[in-house]
């Protein structure tokens, strides 16, 4: 038995699923180096801040290396990084 793209109510997932994968195709990973970050806390504040942002598609803060990927649809805008970076109480000090 084959699977079907189309739900019981007769809708098609099809558009959904090439939005995703067009998505997933096509990606940017910027990283920052991030200073004042200490604690699991910090980790989950600059993680919700940077995730919240359009096109930001995935955070990764790492405390050891003063560290944050941000990973997006399209290249970052440094300077609303940097602004909701020291907004939550941290200093975005430059690209890695």
């Amino acid at each position: 038995m084959s699977s079907s793209c189309c739900s019981t109510d007769g809708s098609c997932s099809t558009a959904t699923t090439d939005r995703a994968t067009a998505a997933e195709a096509v990606t940017v990973t910027t990283t920052y180096a991030v200073s004042g970050m200490t604690c699991g806390h910090c980790k989950a504040t600059l993680t919700q801040v940077i995730g919240e942002l359009d096109g930001v598609t995935g955070v990764d803060v790492d405390l050891d290396t003063g560290r944050v990927t941000v990973v997006g649809v399209a290249e970052p805008d440094d300077k609303l990084i940097a602004e909701v970076v020291d907004d939550a109480g941290y200093e975005l000090t430059g690209r890695v």
